[in-house]
């Protein structure tokens, strides 16, 4: 069991909480979209993503034929605004949109959504930057599989809140998170959808890291305050 002796009842009182105080800016939820989203800049913040982004699409386009041929001078012109290593980025671009046509016949979602998932998520890890919480984020975000996701953030969060204990390795932990919207979520959609958004903004606005800024966050009051080391 991963829960640590919260029960269910507890996990949605969280997600209530989060949802009535919690807002998240939206993000793409097509695939491929996705996927140049999270290669879209280092270490860049949503807003600063999104501006990004935005700039890529009017300027290069989302079609994967016309990101490979797009001049090579003026991708790297756009990967400078995303931060340090530039050339690994257009790279990484280039490689994005030969996978999508080589191997996806143009069209990521197409060639996801008829695909068994254990193929399906196979063919996500393929990407760059794409490990199995990418994949399994993509697969809810689009529609494609009802199953949940965490990102690092929110996964810290529920850690702290008391829902899980940290792991010897991250991907330990990982597993252990889902296990927790698993037994204590809801399986649909809209639920699952809510908790990786609304549990990734608290992990990213108040339990962070290195100081978690507990006065301010919205569910202190029933908060496990515990210890984590790594997340």
């Amino acid at each position: 069991m991963a829960q640590t002796g919260r029960a269910a009842d507890d996990l949605t009182q969280v997600m209530d909480v989060l949802k009535r105080t919690l807002t998240a800016l939206p993000v793409p939820t097509e695939p491929l979209q996705m996927i140049l989203w999270e290669n879209i800049g280092y270490l860049a913040d949503d807003p600063r993503r999104r501006d990004l982004f935005d700039t890529f699409e009017t300027t290069v386009g989302l079609d994967p034929a016309a990101i490979l041929g797009a001049d090579e001078a003026m991708l790297l012109t756009l990967a400078r605004r995303g931060g340090m290593r530039p050339d690994t980025r257009v790279e990484r671009w280039r490689e994005i949109a030969r996978i999508v046509l080589s191997l996806c016949y143009s069209d990521l979602n197409r060639t996801l959504r008829p695909l068994p998932l254990a193929k399906a998520r196979t063919l996500l890890k393929i990407f760059p930057v794409t490990a199995d919480p990418g994949a399994d984020k993509i697969l809810l975000f689009s529609g494609i599989a009802v199953r949940p996701s965490l990102e690092s953030n929110g996964l810290r969060a529920l850690a702290r809140l008391g829902f899980l204990k940290e792991q010897s390795s991250h991907n330990r932990s990982y597993r252990a998170g889902i296990e927790v919207l698993v037994e204590g979520g809801r399986p649909d959609q809209e639920w699952l959808f809510d908790a990786h958004v609304l549990l990734r903004e608290l992990g990213k606005t108040t339990c962070r890291r290195g100081e978690p800024l507990c006065a301010a966050c919205p569910v202190d009051p029933i908060c496990a305050h515990a210890t984590v080391s790594v997340l």
